[in-house]
């Protein structure tokens, strides 16, 4: 995967054959991305996601590196070749950490949520939304 700087915001390129996904997001404690999945150069499935660290939580540079090194963990995890996953997996766990992220819809047209805990306490969340792409051409 290639990663690319761009006016604030970081863009992460993969390809495979006619297959191309893209994320591009801005800012850290707080952010903000798009996700694209194009086939032959056409964008074909979409995502928005944005939140964040909670409150007490911001500036603390040293926490919210190991929050999204577990968020990275939990979203690799699950079966996403068989079952429509646009984060992570409905729940993960590990050591004191746990992830939650629930889902409305399917791939043609979705919303949800998840979050992240930390020995029970909440201190993170995103939101998402999104879907199939149908183009005029």
């Amino acid at each position: 995967m290639e990663g690319i700087q761009d006016n604030g915001y970081t863009r992460l390129r993969y390809t495979e054959g006619e297959w191309s996904y893209e994320d591009r997001y801005t800012g850290y404690f707080r952010s903000w991305g798009h996700e694209t999945v194009f086939y032959k150069g056409k964008p074909i499935w979409a995502q928005t996601y944005g939140g964040g660290m909670e409150e007490k939580y911001l500036g603390d540079d040293e926490f919210a590196d190991r929050t999204f090194g577990f968020l990275k963990k939990a979203m690799g995890q699950g079966e996403k070749q068989t079952q429509f996953q646009p984060r992570g997996q409905k729940f993960f766990k590990e050591g004191d950490w746990e992830y939650h992220c629930s889902v409305e819809g399917d791939i043609s047209k979705f919303k949800g949520s998840e979050e992240i805990r930390f020995k029970g306490e909440k201190v993170f969340t995103h939101d998402f939304v999104g879907g199939l792409v149908f183009s005029k051409d």
